[in-house]
């Protein structure tokens, strides 16, 4: 059973990343663009006895635009994030340290 989960998370990602190109070849995953997840990695990533990085210009403007729904939908039904070393405490910081008016709540 949590194999066809898995499975049928990564074939949603597939999908979103399918439906989600925004005419310039540029894909999306629940309104943030590859470029936005990378510049936000460092934010994100748990490291021991390291404080992550704060989150940069480009990160908190590609959260702005961002589909929180669609991203806690993942976060909370994916390992993949794990897996890539996110740690969904210090994503769920983010939209604050960004000073977004947009209230997080997974």
């Amino acid at each position: 059973m949590e194999a066809y989960k898995k499975l049928v998370i990564i074939a949603a990602l597939v999908l979103a990343l399918a439906i989600g190109s925004n005419g310039q070849g540029q894909s999306s995953i629940c309104r943030m663009t590859k470029d936005g997840f990378v510049a936000c990695a460092p934010s994100v990533t748990a490291t021991p006895g390291v404080s992550p990085a704060a989150p940069t210009a480009e990160c908190c403007s590609a959260l702005s635009v961002a589909d929180f729904p669609c991203l806690c939908f993942f976060m909370r039904n994916s390992k993949l994030l794990t897996t890539y070393g996110v740690d969904p405490n210090l994503a769920m910081q983010l939209p604050a340290k960004c000073k977004l008016a947009r209230s997080v709540h997974c």
